[in-house]
Parts: structure tokens; sequence; C-alpha cells
């Protein structure tokens, strides 16, 4: 089971990236570019919270069963004095948790603006915010 939740974890990661990354773009494009907003950018959004919030479960089912976890309960000070274990055990998942609370909000927030400035400028934010945070902690060493 711990297998296939990593396979399934580390492959839906690449279309999490290319996803949030054109959600992302697309949200800066429109800020910028004082374009309007439409439902490819509705849509677009939508995909990016759907798709990170699918990766946020896999990841969650993961690491309660990955070695890691456990490994932090039974021996915390191993863990934390230990830079890659404390990445997977302690780092990758709560910056993760904090990216898809970011989304969450900006996708919240952004339904609640009437022009589409307004929309574009929410998105732009978080979902920046967001994409930085999960790049930012990725376990680049072990995943690609």
């Amino acid at each position: 089971m711990y297998n296939i939740l990593k396979a399934a974890h580390s492959g839906w990661a690449y279309l999490l990236l290319i996803v949030l990354f054109i959600a992302t773009v697309n949200a800066l494009i429109g800020l910028f570019a004082k374009k309007d907003f439409g439902n490819k950018d509705f849509s677009l959004a939508l995909v990016g919270l759907i798709v990170t919030h699918i990766q946020l479960l896999l990841g969650l089912a993961l690491w309660a069963l990955s070695p890691y976890s456990s490994a932090l309960f039974s021996n915390p000070s191993e863990v934390m004095g230990n830079d890659n274990l404390r990445l997977l055990a302690v780092e990758h998942p709560l910056m993760v948790i904090i990216a898809v609370t970011l989304l969450t909000i900006g996708y919240s927030k952004h339904k609640k603006k009437i022009v589409s400035h307004g929309k574009f400028k929410m998105l732009s934010i978080f979902y920046t915010l967001a994409f930085l945070v999960v790049l930012s902690r990725l376990p680049w060493d072990q995943w690609m």
C-alpha cells in the first residue's frame, strides 16, 4: 500500500506543478493585462485547487503510512537533527498544508470580488505564494 501511495503521490505531483503553474501564470497575466475574468479563468483556478487538494489527501495518507512519521514519533530528536528526515517528516507536509490553505483562501476570496481586477489580484497573490511554498519544500533529490 505504501509503495502504491508513494507512486501516486509522486506522479500526481507532476500534474500539480503543471496545473498550479498554469493557474498562477494565468492569474498574473489577467491581473497585469487587465483582462476580463471569464469561465476559462474560473476553471483554471478551480482545477488548480482540486488537484492540490487531491495531492494533499494522497500525501497525508502516505505520511501516515511512511517510516518518516513513525521515526518522528519514536525518535524525534534524531529526525529533527537529520536534514533529509526532517524535510520528509515535518517540513514538506507542513509547507504543503500551508500552501493548500493559501490556495483555498485565495480561491474563496476571489469569488467574493465583483470586478475582474479584484478576482485576478486575489488569485495572483495567493496562488503565487502557494506555488512558491510548494517549490520551496519539495524533496527534489528524492523525487526527480
